[in-house]
């Protein structure tokens, strides 16, 4: 199984999408700091997961929310709360 995530951390108002193959021990990792992209924004929380079957299907799911049509999805569809508008 693997997981396309979004993460979003409430003090930054920023968001962050990935994906593995163990969801718990890679939050566990961005929250260390062991991500560089990420340990300036921490804490981070889960605002979306989905699992996936074959990890091309994950990346083309990845691929996806990272583009400028997946941020559109993501502003109608993820409202995390904490966050600002």
């Amino acid at each position: 199984m693997y997981y396309v995530y979004v993460l979003y951390s409430v003090d930054y108002d920023k968001y962050y999408i990935g994906m593995t193959d163990n969801l718990e021990r890679r939050l566990f990792e961005h929250n260390l700091g062991k991500t560089q992209s990420t340990k300036a924004f921490k804490p981070w929380k889960i605002v979306l997961k989905e699992v996936f079957e074959t990890r091309q299907e994950a990346r083309i799911r990845e691929k996806y929310l990272k583009s400028a049509a997946g941020r559109r999805w993501r502003k109608q569809h993820i409202r995390p709360s904490g966050a600002t508008e």
